[in-house]
This record gives C-alpha cells, sequence and structure tokens, in this order.
C-alpha cells in the first residue's frame, strides 16, 4: 500500500501498478479518462506502460458524451 495524490484528494492504494490496472481499482474504465501523471498527458495507448508509485500526483477526468 502507498500514498497517492489523485485530483488533489490523498488515497490509499496498492502500489506500484499499472497506470490501467489502477484506474480500474479505482472504478475508472481507462478509454473513458483522460489522465495527467506528475504533470505530463498519458495517451490512453500508454497506460499499460506507465506505473504509478508512492508520492504520484494524478488528474483524472472522466470524458463524458452529450450533444
Amino acid at each position: 500500500m502507498g500514498q497517492v495524490t489523485v485530483n488533489g484528494r490523498i488515497l490509499e492504494a496498492a502500489l506500484p501498478s499499472a497506470l490501467d490496472e489502477f484506474l480500474r481499482a479505482q472504478g475508472h474504465l481507462p478509454r473513458s479518462v483522460v489522465v495527467e501523471l506528475n504533470g505530463e498527458a498519458v495517451p490512453p495507448s500508454e497506460f499499460p506502460r506507465h506505473t504509478v508509485k508512492e508520492g504520484d500526483r494524478l488528474e483524472i477526468v472522466r470524458i463524458v458524451a452529450g450533444g
């Protein structure tokens, strides 16, 4: 277990974790969110290649369709 900051809130999570697995554990579908990890945007195709570690900062925005 470790702590990360998600959207300004400190969260306890099983770390380290691949970004796509971390998102699923938090109840997000990886293809339905936009993610910034430590100040850098991460394309969804690269989620499995990025690891969320203790002390990381994430901004997660859910994509909503509308019209």
